[in-house]
């Protein structure tokens, strides 16, 4: 054999084993990333579960607290009559219904709703003068 010539048998097992390298290469990027991938995903995830996790724990003993508060009963007197309207003999219950901050929000929208339909009517006005002048423009100019 001479240099730089290939052999047959050496050129049969390229054609085989190079596209069969290269099949295996892809296969095991492939996997990589996308074990990669998987394993970012579930860290973010456990993350996420850890967060929720405290807050599950936090709530808990918030309802612990409020189950121990629950066993005294002028507390849940007060809580009763406080949450649900219920009155003791005597008592009367008046309501008041601060609604400033619902009515200052929906004055806010309209206003909105106006400047927004103010605009729109002004545009439109706006194009029509200007339509009209080109008009009138170019009906002189042909006369």
């Amino acid at each position: 054999m001479t240099k730089g010539k290939i052999s047959k048998q050496t050129k049969s097992r390229l054609i085989i084993l190079g596209p069969l390298s290269l099949v295996c290469i892809i296969v095991f990027i492939v996997s990589l990333l996308y074990n990669l991938v998987t394993i970012y995903n579930l860290t973010i995830e456990k993350k996420h579960l850890e967060e929720k996790y405290l807050e599950l724990q936090q709530e808990a003993d918030q309802l612990k607290i409020d189950i121990e508060k629950f066993n005294d009963e002028k507390y849940l007197a007060n809580y009763v009559r406080e949450h649900y309207s219920y009155s003791k003999e005597g008592e009367y219950i008046l309501k008041i219904v601060d609604d400033v901050n619902d009515t200052n929000e929906t004055i806010d929208k309209i206003s909105i709703e106006l400047n927004r339909n103010y605009v729109i009517i002004a545009l439109s006005i706006f194009f029509i003068l200007l339509f009209m002048f080109i008009f009138i423009r170019r009906k002189n100019k042909r006369n």
